[in-house]
Formats: C-alpha cells, structure tokens, sequence
C-alpha cells in the first residue's frame, strides 16, 4: 500500500472546505481577535495536563463574549471537576460536546441502511444519499470498502493530473489502517445494501491511506484516503440539492467562517467555526486517536 502522506494532505485540505468557495464567507475578515497569539500559546501549553483530566476530550481557541480570543475545553458533560477558569491570564470557556466518535455506519450501530433503491432500481426520481446511483456517481453519497459491511461517504473527487481519486476517510476506506492492498471501493457502501456485494457496485480500488496513529500521545491531523476511480464512475459535485462542485482555492479557517457539507447521512448541512487549533481524542473501533490542528 502506498501511503502518500503529501498528495492526501493536499487533498484532505481541499475537503475540509467544501462548499466553502460558494459562501458568504468569502467575504468575511480573517480571524485575528485580541489576544490571539496569547491564546494559542496558553492552550498549546496546558492542552495534555488537561486531556489528562477525566471527562475532558479537547481544547481549542475561540471568541469570548467580549470578543476576546479564549482558550475553549471540551468535556464529556457538565460538572467535570478540576478545571481551570484561566491559563495564563487568557480566559476559559467549557464546552460540552459529550465523546466525539467517528462515525462509520455498520450492522448494530445507528442510522439504518439504505435500500439500495433510487438510480439502482431505475426510479425516475432522484435517489437518496445512501442509494446506489447512476454513474458517474456524484460525491456525498455512500461508499465503502467491499470487504467490510459498512459504508460511509464520499467527501470529493481529487486529482493529481493524469487520475482522479475519490477521497473519504482511512476508516470507512482504509478500515482504520487494516484494508488490502487495491481493495474494491464501492458505491454504495455495503451497509446500505443490506450487507450484499455486487461488482456493478465497484467505482474504484484502494490507492493508499495516511495511517491513524492510536498511540496516546499522537500527533494526527487527518482521516484520510483516496481510492483510484474514474470520470466514468465519479463526478464531482454533489447532488441537486447540495453545493454544487466545490472550488479548490484554499482557505485559511478563521472562528464565525461559514461552512458547510454534504454527508450520506445527513445531507446538506450547514454551520460556523467556532474553535481552531483544536486537539481532540476521537473514538474508534480500534482504539483512541488524538488529532491536533483541528477546527
């Protein structure tokens, strides 16, 4: 397997920011509110006594009600005791989250399978995000690793000249570091076909992946991997009722940014930055990843 740690990382940061060359964002000024550099510092300083704490799943940097930068701790739940009110003079701010999970939809875990109905079975109208559609399939629907009844989502097509790749998440393509080498990618994934496999179902195989490192102190920055496909197979924009084609300008994520995304479960969704420089522990099936430089 090659792992391409550069080519994904370019790719990733192309993902990170769908839909955002089509918003009001665009617009807006850079994030650099009083005391910012001073806030970073503070949090980069305390975050692992404070993932230290029972109950804490991560730090970031924000805006306070005054529109001063903070220091934002993450918590399993309210109550969490130990924490401070400040680090080094920069105020915090506690946030529940609850746990923060990778989502990867599998027999026994929450949002059901799709019919595989839509384009599969012909219908006239436009198929769901976990149906099986008409090729070239558009990005943000479902998709999986054909030797796992699971499925996921297409986060975009990617290129590096000559190919274009689908790009999702080391856990629904790579099964968090543990896939073959060229296994089929599937669209749908799977899970959304009641655990079949079909061969028509194939848009793609397994190019490479960055590794999740599940050690405690770990240092990962992206989900990643790319599976290598073709115009044939995969478009890339999302469908009718999404963005449209994400642009590849990069965009440097600032707290109040407008953001959105298309996922195979929830469809369009939209929001705002509210922490960067983040660092949180993310739950998988094998294990617990820190990633750091989040937002």
């Amino acid at each position: 397997m090659r792992i391409l740690r550069s080519i994904i990382g370019t790719f990733v940061s192309l993902s990170l920011l769908l839909g955002l060359a089509l918003s009001p964002a665009f617009a807006q000024p850079a994030f650099d509110p009083p005391g910012l550099a001073r806030a970073i510092e503070a949090q980069e300083r305390h975050t692992n006594d404070l993932l230290g704490i029972q109950g804490v799943v991560g730090t970031a940097v924000g805006l306070g009600t005054n529109g001063q930068a903070v220091v934002k701790i993450y918590t399993e739940k309210s109550g969490i005791g130990g924490l401070p009110r400040s680090l080094d003079g920069v105020p915090v701010v506690v946030q529940v989250t609850g746990k923060i999970h990778a989502l990867h939809h599998r027999p026994g875990h929450s949002g059901g399978p799709g019919g595989g109905g839509g384009g599969y079975y012909g219908v006239t109208s436009e198929p769901a995000p976990t149906d099986r559609w008409l090729r070239p399939v558009p990005i943000g629907v479902s998709t999986g690793n054909a030797g796992e009844c699971s499925a996921g989502t297409i986060g975009a097509r990617v290129t590096d000249g000559p190919n274009v790749y689908a790009l999702s998440n080391n856990h629904v393509y790579a099964l968090e570091n543990e896939a073959p080498d060229n296994s089929s990618i599937l669209q749908p994934g799977r899970f959304d076909t009641n655990c079949a496999s079909d061969n028509s179902d194939v848009i793609g195989t397994l190019e490479a992946f960055v590794p999740i490192d599940f050690s405690t102190l770990a240092s990962n920055t992206v989900d990643a991997a790319i599976a290598l496909s073709s115009t044939e197979d995969l478009g890339n924009s999302t469908p009718a009722d999404g963005y449209g084609t994400p642009k590849s300008l990069l965009v440097t994520a600032f707290v109040g940014q407008s953001v959105q995304k298309y996922g195979r479960t929830t469809s369009l969704t939209k929001g705002v930055i509210t922490g960067i420089n983040a660092t949180v522990n993310i739950g998988y099936s094998s294990g617990t990843a820190r990633f750091v430089d989040q937002i």
